[in-house]
């Protein structure tokens, strides 16, 4: 079907198959567990990392309160507060990220995931023991990269307990405690550092702004406002071709990342609903949506910064479901099962309120 640029068709929840009841419910519920954050976010951003790193590098803004939406059969059929209010989105950010690499893997300046980083751009961060590291391990959080990038240590986020139920980790171990390093690949850790040096890289490989890149190649053609920011930390900008440019972060971790509306998160999860193409038009490769939605082997609940769905156990609905999820309850769930994208924004259980629209879809 094709879309306006600017709103989304609507349809009443029961011409969408829903029980308009149980749907009032599952918002009712976003609306009363809003999280209980400050409204100053400012408060909260790196405040479980060691000093000197404990604090804010970039931009942070004040939050809003609960909102969302709710996107079947591509016509909104719910909103719940102001959908249209940017805000941070904290690590829903990766997502976006991980896209640009995907766009950089359509266009052929990727030539293969599983080929070393080193290949593709020259740069001190994949010299000697880093050298081994493949576009994939950084996609994944499996790189193990070892460094310092924009004066923040790599083991700032070592034993960081995001994932830590994927198996994957020694569950005494202190975050910010310094780890001895394992081979890339064979090690999954949610890591900032490394997740911020994938978009420095990329940076390198497109040789412009990543903010401008996917507003060229994907916010605009999906109809997104103009009013969305990606923000990159106060020193984090590298000299590509005489000019100076901001590298983005994958998040929020100490401030900065995606600013952006549940209005056009909704649109960007409706383009991976629909397989990467919009209005009929082919924005990201199918090949690319299958890899970025595959599971690591190491860590199964993770693709390629999409977090995923195995064996159900997230969300009641088949296990090709994925989200973009960040800090706040921020979260872009797209379940195929149901032809459906539901955003969620300060929630404070995004899990439950999906699954509670779940239950109340027929």
């Amino acid at each position: 079907m094709e879309f306006p640029t600017t709103e989304w068709p609507t349809a009443h929840p029961a011409a969408a198959g829903f029980d308009p009841s149980a749907l009032n419910d599952a918002i009712q519920y976003a609306i009363d567990t809003e999280i209980d954050w400050p409204e100053d976010v400012s408060a909260l951003v790196a405040r479980d990392d060691p000093p000197p790193f404990n604090r804010t590098f970039g931009p942070t803004k004040p939050r809003g309160s609960a909102n969302g939406l709710v996107i079947r059969h591509g016509r909104q059929i719910a909103s719940w507060g102001d959908p249209s209010r940017v805000d941070m989105t904290f690590s829903a950010t990766k997502s976006y990220l991980s896209t640009c690499a995907g766009l950089a893997y359509d266009d052929g300046l990727i030539d293969h995931l599983d080929a070393p980083v080193a290949n593709s751009i020259t740069s001190t961060w994949f010299d000697d023991a880093n050298a081994e590291i493949t576009w994939r391990h950084l996609l994944q959080q499996t790189s193990e990269w070892a460094g310092t990038l924009f004066d923040i240590p790599d083991t700032v986020d070592h034993n960081r307990a995001v994932g830590r139920d994927s198996g994957a980790f020694d569950t005494d171990a202190v975050k910010g405690e310094e780890r001895r390093r394992k081979a890339p690949g064979t090690f999954w850790e949610y890591n900032d550092v490394r997740v911020n040096l994938l978009g420095a890289a990329l940076l390198k490989l497109w040789r412009r702004p990543l903010a401008e890149l996917i507003a060229a190649r994907v916010m605009q053609p999906i109809g997104a406002t103009t009013r969305w920011q990606w923000h990159p930390y106060d020193h984090a900008y590298l000299g590509i071709d005489g000019l100076r440019m901001p590298s983005v972060p994958g998040g929020g971790h100490w401030g900065g990342g995606l600013w952006i509306s549940a209005n056009d998160h909704a649109r960007f999860g409706h383009l991976f609903l629909n397989r990467g193409v919009w209005n009929g038009r082919r924005l990201l490769s199918k090949a690319w949506i299958d890899a970025a939605t595959t599971p690591c082997p190491i860590n199964p609940a993770y693709g390629f910064m999409w977090w995923l769905n195995p064996n159900s156990a997230t969300w009641q609905t088949r296990d090709d479901a994925f989200a973009a999820m960040g800090a706040g309850g921020n979260l872009v769930a797209v379940i195929p099962e149901h032809d459906l994208v539901i955003v969620t924004r300060w929630a404070g259980d995004p899990n439950g309120v999906i699954n509670r629209v779940l239950e109340a879809a027929r």
